[in-house]
């Protein structure tokens, strides 16, 4: 693993206000520590640290010069970035012995197109991005490259199947942990499209006894006016009694 050559100074105070001052003038805080030893509060200039990280994203090891002091060996531990821009705001570096083994994430680099994808139209799907491991700081890998161009469709590269490739590395994750995969293309299945029936109109079904509810909500009609009565005829004059019985 490449190391790198990184020039700090030391830092006086703490605070946002003493950030705010530094990041102002191209620089970043920083802290070194580790080994039984008092924390450091350092300063970095951003753009030395920006041109380690592309080169090395996870724990680049540094040889770091502090001035006024010597030179220690480092990595870097932590990198902590503005959630919004993606600028820089801190960095935490360790300090390490370069005949000590040391722990650290390194990421995985898929190398070349599958057969899978290419002949099947399979899809190459990512495993871990990272993997955990312990060795000597000489002996770290710049990256865990995983070939997949022989890869067909349900073919795999989990961590046993390159453990063996980078002896003195110790591989602490699951060695049944997926680094990558062929999995087979998403079939989408289009429904024949269906006649469009006729659709009846629903009956009404009434409820029983609406009808006559109906009825009583109805308005009445007005009543027709009764013809005017017909006077009445003058009472005939009763014939005149007849002729009294004979006794």
């Amino acid at each position: 693993m490449e190391r790198f050559q990184l020039q700090s100074e030391m830092r006086d105070g703490a605070g946002k206000g003493v950030a705010r001052k530094l990041r102002g003038g191209g620089r970043i805080p920083a802290v070194l520590y580790g080994r039984r030893e008092s924390p450091v509060g350092l300063s970095l200039a951003e753009v030395d640290v920006r041109n380690i990280l592309r080169k090395h994203p996870d724990s680049a090891i540094v040889d770091l010069t502090v001035a006024g002091g010597g030179a220690v060996n480092a990595i870097i531990r932590d990198v902590q970035r503005h959630p919004a821009s993606g600028h820089l705001l801190h960095v935490d570096l360790q300090r390490i012995r370069l005949d000590e083994k040391i722990r650290l994430d390194v990421h995985v680099e898929l190398k070349g197109t599958p057969a899978g994808v290419k002949d099947q139209g399979g899809i190459l799907e990512h495993g871990l991005r990272t993997v955990n491991v312990m060795c000597l700081p000489t002996q770290v890998p710049d990256a865990i490259v995983v070939d997949v161009m022989t890869l067909r469709i349900h073919d795999s590269w989990r961590i046993r199947d390159v453990a063996s490739m980078y002896p003195g590395v110790e591989f602490l994750d699951d060695v049944d942990s997926m680094l990558a995969t062929v999995i087979p293309p998403t079939v989408e299945v289009v429904a024949a499209p269906v006649a469009a029936e006729a659709v009846a109109e629903p009956e009404l079904i009434r409820k029983p006894g609406a009808e006559e509810a109906e009825a009583e909500a109805k308005p009445e009609g007005k009543a027709k006016p009764e013809g005017k009565a017909k006077p009445e005829g003058k009472a005939k004059p009763e014939a005149k009694a007849k002729t009294k019985e004979k006794e």
